[in-house]
């Protein structure tokens, strides 16, 4: 006399259904940093940096930058909005960037201080 166990089956479908796809895990993250042009111009006053405002919103740039040139020489300065500004450029203080030995045109990273 053999009693027959009968176990139901789990619908795997349904369990994967649970799991979120891959695509939603990652999500985009705001930028926190971005490469860009230093210009030299002499309208700006020293210790401070025009940016265009779509820049400064993408890299929720406030009040304060930091430029990282070569990972060797790092500048902070106070962020002047401006929409003649390119949004792939930073116009600084000439005369501030040449006693740094900055050139003009140098590819740098800019991100909020």
């Amino acid at each position: 006399m053999s009693k027959e166990v009968r176990r139901e089956k789990i619908d795997i479908k349904a369990l994967v259904s649970i799991i979120p796809p891959a695509s939603s895990l990652f999500k985009e993250k705001p930028r926190k940093e971005r490469r860009i042009r230093v210009r030299v111009t002499k309208e700006v006053k020293r210790g401070y940096a025009k940016i265009n405002p779509k820049l400064a919103r993408a890299l929720n740039v406030k009040d304060n930058l930091e430029i990282v040139i070569a990972r060797k020489k790092k500048l902070k300065l106070t962020a002047i909005l401006d929409e003649n500004i390119s949004e792939n450029e930073v116009w600084c203080n000439a005369e501030q960037l040449r006693e740094e030995g900055i050139a003009d045109y140098s590819i740098a990273t800019l991100r909020a201080a």
